[in-house]
């Protein structure tokens, strides 16, 4: 088994925004991102977290807007590591990518917001460079969107279809359920 990472995407304040973002599925996305993080800290496995800082003034998750703060309990501890990032990947502008060599990490495990942006994205550099990775799909969360042709999705349309995409292909998806019992329930695999 390949040593893994809780990582966390920006589970920020800004996202609470209704009248800016509208419909979002998944309402219990970051109760089960909070149980990973407990479970992933309480073994001793590494959490890895990210921030979006946006560069358009006028965008929630701008640093001068009380939205680019981390939702309360995302907080990192002092000993585990911060990226900030102002494009959809984690990968590029930040250290990441050095920091999970360094460390070792071969496997990540996935979870913030959005589905079908940060998250996505993510997920599908770290694929390229080689990673493993495991997505879980009850504790990522998207809104709904309009199409190019005026055409409403639902937010769990959004959602559905992202996982799709990335099935297979960059990632394994997941529920909270089945990565506690695969990577932190099962002793040998504690790094």
């Amino acid at each position: 088994m390949k040593k893994a990472c809780l990582l966390i995407i920006d589970v920020q304040k800004g996202f609470e925004d209704v009248d800016f973002w509208g419909e979002r599925n998944n309402p219990n996305a970051e109760v089960n991102m909070l149980t990973l993080i407990d479970a992933f800290r309480n073994t001793n496995l590494p959490v890895f977290h990210v921030q979006h800082q946006s560069e358009n003034e006028n965008a929630p998750l701008h640093p001068t807007k009380l939205g680019y703060q981390l939702k309360t309990g995302f907080e990192p501890k002092d000993y585990e590591p911060l990226f900030i990032k102002s494009v959809n990947s984690a990968f590029i502008g930040t250290s990441l990518k050095e920091e999970l060599d360094k460390q070792g990490i071969h496997h990540l495990i996935i979870v913030g917001l959005t589905t079908n942006h940060c998250v996505s994205t993510t997920v599908r550099m770290a694929a390229n460079y080689g990673y493993s990775v495991s997505l879980v799909q009850d504790a990522t969360a998207a809104f709904a969107v309009t199409s190019y042709d005026g055409r409403k999705f639902s937010a769990q349309d959004v959602h559905e279809s992202a996982l799709s995409h990335l099935h297979g292909e960059f990632a394994e998806i997941l529920s909270t359920e089945e990565v506690l019992a695969k990577w932190v329930r099962s002793s040998h695999y504690i790094q």
